[in-house]
């Protein structure tokens, strides 16, 4: 895979690995959850979407009972 060099973010309540991968038609973040294995990428305009959402729809993508720990999501 190309990416450069993985750095790990991480607090108490979540840590992940983050590169840079350029193995698609352009670079893209690469973010892994250390703790579940799960991968996702994100391209340019992905990653300036997040700049410009407004705080509250930020902090309801935080809300780890909307999505992130329930069982019956896909």
């Amino acid at each position: 895979m190309g990416s450069v060099p993985v750095e790990v973010v991480g607090n108490e309540f979540a840590q992940v690995a983050v590169s840079v991968d350029t193995d698609a038609n352009s670079p893209r973040l690469r973010i892994e959850d250390l703790r579940s294995g799960r991968v996702r990428f994100l391209d340019a305009l992905e990653l300036e979407t997040l700049v410009h959402l407004p705080e509250g729809k930020l902090q309801s993508l935080l809300d780890p009972s909307a999505d992130r720990w329930r069982e019956d999501r896909e």
